[in-house]
């Protein structure tokens, strides 16, 4: 167990500075504000009627295009205003009517003003476009939430520029509509003006102080305590306990029918500047085109390896549900279900799939506490962070679905995480959750200093009936300063941190997550925070751009592990670990996190969170492997070497050679692959023995782990192990020019390239290759139709071929094949040759 962190008392908090310091260092206490639970005051929500917004031939309407930020700013007294809208939601949860919850509201001092009765008020045009009861009490929440100049724009009061009445009718829909989910969802915490409550008390510079006194009888009761104190946590090491993470990566395997798989995809991706060359449109970072194929297909491609590894060993067909969490950031989820329907549901069944939308938030201006809109009528909306993902699961019914599919547990990653799968981690991680009957587990790795990354650490908290309670979860980096932590090296000449990395990759039980997400306050909407560390960016109406310091109201999916902690009795954290219902693995971090998160700038030399330096990390990887299997293979540098020039070599194998590296080693032995070679697999039954790969070698199977055929419900499903193709390669030179390196139209990590000569193999169906004996010199393409058998050997010309047809009986098994057999904890490769 390391050293405890230094943690223990939090500080008073310091006073708002005057006015003469131009709210900087106001600005700097909130940029660090963090809330973990805010007040679970109850709160009754109702059902919204339709819209019914019928645009009558009223004058045109008329809006302002002064600049936003010119708008004059409502009061700025947080603590002031926190209290109003306190004593307006507590007023609000004893009403059980709608008619109750307006009269309310119409008491308020705010409301009454706007909603005033003058000939030319918002009242009038809000009755001639008639709005109901219950979307007239979303927008009066709105304006009495101090938002009022959403609405505040001449198209309500006369003025100038033209705003005809049907545009306003419809502009007024999508608010609703935005307002409507923000109400719903949030209710647990007051809708709309719980909302603001809580933005207003991050940002109030003394919420601290007042956390540990108002809040103290609204808080749950496992989550007070008279001290805290952070640890970094041990765990299993994936890289040096090697016979243990062979163990736990079986109890993965075979527990993979009690699994599920969960992706939140909400997020916008905005750092990767992703865009549609078609359309122009901008695109969330699941359709980010990553070596060929999208993020998302990437994420379904690793899973579909772990279920063709369970086939080879028990030879059943074995489909994980996935419930895939999206938002309507950039038509996110319109993409991702028309990529998913175009691709055939991935040849598991639209049954196997769930996508549930994620609600938009309005984001924060740091300053004023206001919303941000990009024009009147349109708040700034961003997707509420994954931490939403565990309350909307329950509200969605996920969890179930998981239960009506057998499932007990889960595992999460991210998308951008492209070598979260790599060998050991996933499955070990699910297998010791499963087998120990934990309720959440990190998969963790080194972290250096100064990573914009949260960390890992095992807390302990001194409750206030003198238990104590420990469990492993996580910190943001923007919650450092308010633990006081710093970035300490783990030794004087360490580059890394005395915590480990947040990676965002957990295993999680169903049951004691739906538990969390079902709870009726704020305990379903996890490690609540506000985030003003990077601007708000967006364009107005008028094609302006604009940067904001602000934020808006984030959950981290993480923090559901703050609900799993253990209580005893005494102080025991050096020895308590491994009894907890929480727990952590490691591994070598390029075998766990490597992020395609954002763009790389031409000038900037740090790859650290793009794709080319992810591309990297997936090729050392494959370096690895390979190098373990006798075949030589130039060394990597560091990611600056690279920075120029691409990289050295590229390898992307198919994940169903494995996973397991274990597995994937016995398909390969002997050989070398020079230095600017390519050498690309996509084909599972494989073999290659002392291939000397001096160039470019492509091998594609249409049919990698099976094919598909139409059951009952004419849904096309991958049939495992049924109709692959298949490669052998023995005493192969492979010599051709490959890539032109120099070409400026090179996209490594998209694996678009251009090459001079490459020896590329095509294989329909379940057809077969074989190459024994020869050199393949210059550019040569083998297409091997479904049903039959190419075998390439020396001839007197040079290389001599013959197409065979497969015997019937052998069609659907091939003419050899893979027999994987358990021995103790390991993985045995056997081929059957028919």
């Amino acid at each position: 167990m390391a050293h405890a962190a230094n943690v223990r008392h939090r500080p008073p908090s310091p006073s708002l500075p005057s006015s003469s310091h131009s709210l900087t260092s106001a600005a700097k206490w909130r940029t660090n504000a963090i809330l973990r639970l805010p007040p679970a005051l109850p709160f009754f929500p109702f059902h919204f009627q339709n819209l019914r917004i019928a645009p009558k031939p009223l004058s045109p309407l008329r809006v302002s295009t002064a600049p936003i930020e010119h708008a004059p700013a409502p009061e700025s007294d947080f603590e002031r205003e926190t209290q109003r809208l306190r004593s307006l939601r507590l007023r609000l949860s004893s009403c059980h009517s709608l008619e109750s919850k307006l009269r309310v509201l119409d008491s308020d001092s705010r409301v009454r003003e706007f909603f005033s009765t003058r000939a030319t008020g918002p009242s009038r045009v809000l009755a001639s476009l008639e709005v109901g009861c219950s979307e007239l009490f979303l927008l009066k929440c709105l304006v009495a939430a101090g938002q009022e100049h959403v609405l505040r724009s001449e198209s309500l009061e006369g003025g100038f520029g033209v705003f005809y009445a049907d545009e306003f009718g419809q502009e007024l829909r999508k608010l609703i509509r935005t307002l409507g989910e923000i109400e719903r969802f949030y209710y647990c915490i007051g809708g709309i003006i719980g909302y603001q409550i809580v933005v207003l008390e991050l940002l109030s510079p003394s919420k601290l102080e007042r956390q540990t006194s108002d809040w103290s009888s609204l808080v749950d009761e496992s989550m007070k305590c008279q001290v805290e104190e952070i640890h970094a946590p041990s765990g299993l090491d994936l890289s040096k306990n090697t016979e243990f993470a062979s163990q736990a990566a079986l109890w993965g395997i075979e527990g993979l029918p009690e699994l599920g798989e969960i992706y939140p995809l909400g997020g916008s991706g905005d750092r990767l500047g992703l865009v549609d060359p078609d359309t122009g449109e901008c695109l969330p970072a699941a359709m980010l085109s990553y070596c060929g194929r999208t993020l998302l297909e990437g994420l379904i491609r690793d899973l579909q390896a772990r279920e063709f590894l369970y086939y080879k060993l028990y030879g059943k067909q074995c489909i994980t549900p996935v419930a895939i969490m999206t938002s309507s950031a950039k038509n996110n989820h319109h993409r991702i279900m028309a990529l998913c329907e175009r691709l055939g549901w991935f040849g598991r069944g639209r049954s196997s799939f769930q996508l549930f939308e994620q609600p938009l938030v309005p984001s924060i201006g740091a300053e004023d506490g206001r919303w941000l809109i990009s024009k009147p009528l349109a708040p700034v909306c961003k997707p509420g962070g994954h931490g939403v993902i565990w309350k909307l699961a329950h509200d969605k019914g996920i969890f179930r679905w998981f239960s009506g599919h057998g499932r007990k547990g889960a595992t999460v990653r991210q998308v951008s995480n492209v070598v979260a799968a790599t060998d050991l981690t996933l499955l070990a991680l699910a297998g010791i959750g499963l087998h120990h009957g934990k309720k959440i587990g990190f998969a963790s790795c080194e972290r250096k200093i100064g990573a914009t990354e949260g960390i890992n650490v095992l807390i302990e908290r001194k409750k206030l009936d003198g238990q104590w309670a420990y469990g492993v979860t996580c910190i943001e980096y923007t919650e450092f300063e308010n633990f006081f932590i710093t970035d300490t090296p783990i030794s004087p000449t360490s580059l890394q941190t005395e915590f480990p990395a947040n990676t965002n990759i957990l295993y999680i039980d169903l049951a004691s997550a739906e538990k969390v997400g079902s709870s009726q306050n704020a305990s379903c909407l996890p490690g609540m925070v506000l985030n003003l560390k990077k601007p708000i960016i967006y364009i107005d109406h008028l094609g302006i751009p604009h940067s904001v310091s602000g934020g808006r109201l984030e959950c981290t999916m993480q923090s559901i592990a703050d609900h799993f902690l253990n209580t005893y009795s005494s102080r025991c954290y050096k020895d308590v670990e491994d009894e907890l219902d929480t727990f952590i693995i490691y591994n070598e971090r390029k075998r766990v996190t490597s992020s395609a998160k954002k763009k790389r700038r031409q000038t900037d030399k740090s790859l650290h969170q793009t794709p080319d330096g992810s591309l990297l990390d997936i090729i050392r990887n494959a370096s690895d492997l390979l190098s373990h299997c006798g075949i030589i293979i130039p060394k990597i540098g560091d990611n600056s070497k690279y920075a120029d020039t691409g990289p050295p070599f590229l390898i992307l194998l198919h994940p169903a050679l494995g996973p397991l590296w274990e597995v994937s080693r016995q398909k390969f032995w002997g050989g070398s692959i020079s230095e600017g070679s390519e050498l690309q697999i996509e084909v599972a039954e494989f073999l290659w023995r002392d291939v000397q790969l001096d160039g470019s070698l492509i091998v594609v199977a249409e049919s990698v782990m099976g094919s598909t055929k139409v059951l009952g419900n004419d849904e096309p499903i991958l049939q495992y192990g049924h109709r692959c193709g298949r490669c052998k390669l023995q005493n192969v030179k492979v010599l051709n020019k490959g890539i032109d390196w120099n070409s400026a139209e090179n996209v490594y990590w998209m694996h678009k390239v251009k090459r001079f000569e490459t020896v590329k193999i095509i294989l329909h169906g379940n057809a077969e290759f074989e190459a024994t004996d020869v050199v393949l010199k210059g550019n040569h393409v083998f297409e091997v139709p479904n049903g039959y058998r190419l075998r390439i050997t020396s001839g007197n010309t040079g290389i001599s071929t013959k197409l065979d047809s497969i015997k019937k009986e052998m069609m659907d098994t091939g003419s050899w094949f893979w027999k994987y057999t358990l021995k103790g904890t390991h993985i045995h490769l056997e081929m059957v040759e028919l």
